[in-house]
């Protein structure tokens, strides 16, 4: 039942020396309070309320502590700060008193606060009774609760802005929350400033309201005369309790300060592992000085603020150092693809250290064809992080040696499994000619490529895939299905990883689905397309990385002569024959020699098997268009040995001999060149209508 509405007492401002004989009729004690010199004077009725003989008291408010147990006294001093606070004339509030017997009578106060032309509060007078005959116990669980209640939102604002500091991030985080609604301002300061220590010197990070800005200030050294500078110098609080006290001690900011109207302030040293890291000052225009139990609350929140910057500013270092390290694994430029237009994005959702391992990568091959890898490593981490750069290289180093795309993923997968890691990686490898559009995929536990089509619409490509690398060489499961595709101009060929598709509580089916809507309906630029869907991954958020990487062949420009296949086939690697097979076919459709397809086919595949088997190394298969009056295609088929092929007899039932005879058969023209430690067995076919 605190009672803030009363009128003021009609008290004479000379009292004590004119006691009002109407209190002591009516059993009230009254006092008179100098807040500037902190003497507490009683009369004899309110020495007899407080059971008190004179001699007892020292006229101290803490001396009326014998008699006002410790949890009244702290309900009274709250409810006559926050008076002085709220700038209320007078204010009432019921609390007990402990007697010489021990017992607990309820008491009444009534006081009147009395200001002077600026508003400071420099006099308190009032009148104290025994109330316990009024008070039924209900009453006096209420009046409890009532007086609690200022208390309690005090803490309760403390409390509020603590558990949301706990969840800052960054030191943007802290200064947001403490300018929310929640923050600071529910402890009534009018403005904020905050600054770290930085170098010997305090940048100051925030500042408010608008407009409140001294200027100078954005930097300064630690031996100014600044209130900021003055608590990391001496690492301990600063409560101003005037303007006047403001003004005198430091006349290089209070100028600049005047039109906020400011009667108070406190200033908080910021430390964290015994060190000041910056400083943050309150300034109120609507109070004078500080009780003790607010000047505790507004140190352990200095506390608790300290901490949270001290959290931001090691998250904010290892962010920057995973990011760093993050970066200098992806590549740093990407080449221009001849016949294509590509574009590659990353988008960081890191936290902290917890950076991704996702990369994607663009190969230029021999032969005028280019390798597309897009990959994911396990984990969040710096070591995904340092893997991801490991793996990203051997796999170029692998395809520029010109092995066939699923024997590049196999030794990936190796090499990562007998690197000291457990960590596992899916990746996608798309091999292309943009000169016939032929476009070797291998999927290692990769979500699938999508293809935009000219029109603007989007198909998956279902790739049969592997596991994953790594998993693949542990559990002895190397092969790798290759799927050839044919990438017309004009279409778009699109790799990513899954935090472009995954989204939370939905199927990875439904996020491909919205993934192809947003391409479908998004710009034909590949750069614009790209931007575009990662500004759909920024709005969405996520705790992914996300990598993206188009390819798109440019549509038919003048005709041209002079397209250029070429394909590493290793011993042994039958998918490699393979996919020879598919390159040759696909690229001698693709340049108009469609009449022609399979005799050409059918001789390469004859000097491939030869080369395969009467050497001891690789094939190199070379497919050209000749330019000259001649429309001819020339295929060329090189290995590392010196011995010249020659044609035998293979009789009525032999298996063998036959090679050469076929290819002298069908060819127009045929030969073997010196290659300096090998040789080049080639074939030319005419073909009139050839691109």
């Amino acid at each position: 039942m605190v009672d803030r509405g009363a009128s003021a007492l009609p008290l004479p401002d000379d009292w004590p020396a004119h006691p009002d004989p109407i209190l002591a009729l009516n059993r009230m004690g009254s006092f008179d309070w100098d807040l500037d010199n902190g003497l507490f004077h009683m009369d004899a009725q309110a020495h007899e309320i407080f059971d008190l003989h004179p001699g007892e008291f020292d006229g101290s408010p803490e001396g009326l502590s014998a008699r006002i147990p410790p949890a009244e006294g702290i309900r009274l001093d709250t409810v006559v700060s926050q008076a002085i606070k709220d700038g209320s004339e007078n204010y009432g509030a019921y609390f007990r008193v402990r007697r010489r017997d021990g017992s607990l009578r309820w008491t009444h106060t009534q006081g009147c606060i009395r200001r002077d032309g600026t508003g400071r509060p420099r006099r308190i007078i009032g009148i104290v009774r025994d109330a316990t005959q009024e008070l039924s116990e209900g009453a006096a669980r209420h009046e409890l609760a009532v007086q609690d209640e200022a208390r309690r939102q005090q803490t309760n604002v403390v409390q509020i802005t603590t558990a949301a500091l706990a969840h800052a991030r960054t030191v943007q985080d802290v200064i947001d929350i403490l300018k929310d609604t929640h923050g600071l301002t529910h402890l009534g300061a009018t403005s904020m400033v905050m600054g770290l220590v930085e170098a010997g010197r305090i940048r100051l990070v925030a500042e408010g309201p608008a407009g409140s800005f001294v200027p100078g200030t954005l930097i300064t050294r630690i031996d100014e005369q600044y209130p900021m500078s003055e608590v990391v110098r001496t690492l301990a609080p600063r409560f101003i309790e005037s303007p006047e006290d403001f003004a005198e001690s430091y006349p290089l900011l209070w100028p600049h300060i005047t039109d906020l109207e400011i009667t108070s302030a406190a200033y908080l040293p910021l430390i964290a592992q015994a060190r000041p890291i910056g400083s943050l000052g309150l300034l109120y225009n609507d109070r004078y000085g500080f009780s003790a139990e607010e000047r505790n609350v507004l140190v352990a929140l200095g506390s608790s603020i300290a901490q949270s910057l001290q959290r931001a500013m090691f998250y904010e270092q290892e962010k920057d150092l995973a990011q760093g390290l993050q970066q200098a694994m992806l590549p740093r430029c990407i080449p221009s693809v001849p016949g294509a237009d590509t574009a590659v994005r990353y988008r960081s959702a890191s936290l902290g250290r917890d950076v991704g391992g996702d990369w994607y990568d663009l190969i230029p091959l021999p032969g005028g064809r280019v390798g597309a890898v897009i990959g994911d490593v396990q984990g969040h981490d710096t070591h995904a992080a340092a893997v991801m750069g490991q793996l990203r290289i051997v796999l170029r180093a692998y395809a520029a040696e010109g092995h066939t795309p699923a024997t590049v993923m196999a030794r990936a997968s190796v090499f990562l499994h007998e690197l000291d890691t457990e960590r596992f990686a899916t990746c996608l490898y798309a091999e292309a000619d943009l000169s016939t559009g032929v476009v070797q995929l291998v999927r290692a536990g990769h979500i699938d490529p999508l293809v935009r089509q000219t029109d603007g619409t989007c198909r998956r490509l279902s790739l049969e895939g592997g596991l994953p690398l790594g998993l693949s060489a542990l559990f002895g499961r190397l092969e790798y299905p290759v799927e050839t595709v044919e990438l017309d101009p004009g279409q778009t060929l699109m790799l990513c990883t899954d935090g472009l598709v995954e989204q939370p509580g939905a199927d990875l089916d439904d996020g491909m689905h919205t993934l192809m809507e947003l391409i479908r309906s998004g710009p034909e630029d590949v750069h614009d397309l790209a931007d575009r869907l990662i500004d759909v991954a920024e709005e969405r958020g996520g705790e992914d990385d996300v990598a993206l990487l188009l390819l798109r062949r440019r549509g038919p420009g003048p005709r041209q002569s002079g397209g250029r296949l070429q394909q590493h086939v290793a011993p042994g690697d039958s998918e490699a024959l393979t996919e020879a097979r598919r390159m040759i076919r696909a690229a001698v459709r693709a340049w108009g020699a469609a009449e022609r397809a399979d005799e050409i086919e059918l001789v390469a595949d004859e000097l491939i098997t030869n080369a395969l088997m009467h050497t001891e190394g690789p094939a190199i298969v070379t497919l050209r268009v000749l330019s000259g009056p001649d429309r001819r295609l020339r295929v060329e088929v090189e290995d590392s040995s010196s011995a010249l092929p020659r044609r035998r007899e293979a009789g009525v039932s032999g298996v063998s001999g036959r090679g050469l005879l076929l290819v002298d058969r069908l060819a127009d023209v045929w030969g073997v060149e010196a290659r300096g430690g090998g040789k080049c067995v080639w074939c030319e076919f005419l073909v009139p209508g050839l691109d």
